[in-house]
């Protein structure tokens, strides 16, 4: 699946409908995130039941301000709604590779489940 670029119309349906969604937070005037940009777009490539997202910060100044990005590009992940990920920098293939296996192999309804029991 190749990446496709999301409003924040689109956001939250995407982060919602999707088991798994990347977020790829970046700017036209960005050199590492124009660097970045061959490293997702191959990755999404290789994971096609992986949502990947990319959000220009320019153009959606408000979700960017919403999801408190602070430097770009950041890369930020969800699964089964949860964000699980925010982590701002380009990545190397082989870390993202990495970080994807990670959040594959999350339970997220356990670390829920652990959070909200840490709570009561």
């Amino acid at each position: 699946m190749a990446t496709k670029d999301i409003t924040a119309e689109e956001f939250e349906k995407t982060i919602k409908d999707n088991d798994i969604v990347l977020v790829d937070f970046w700017a036209s005037w960005c050199g590492p995130c124009k660097a970045f940009a061959p490293t997702f777009a191959a990755s999404s490539e290789k994971h096609p039941d992986i949502v990947y997202a990319k959000v220009d910060t320019e153009a959606e100044q408000q979700l960017a301000a919403a999801a408190d990005i602070r430097a770009i590009p950041t890369l930020m992940a969800f699964k089964k709604g949860t964000p699980v990920l925010n982590r701002a920098g380009a990545l190397p293939p082989a870390a993202l590779e990495d970080l994807i296996q990670q959040i594959r192999d999350l339970d997220v309804d356990a670390a829920i489940a652990a959070q909200e029991d840490g709570q009561s």
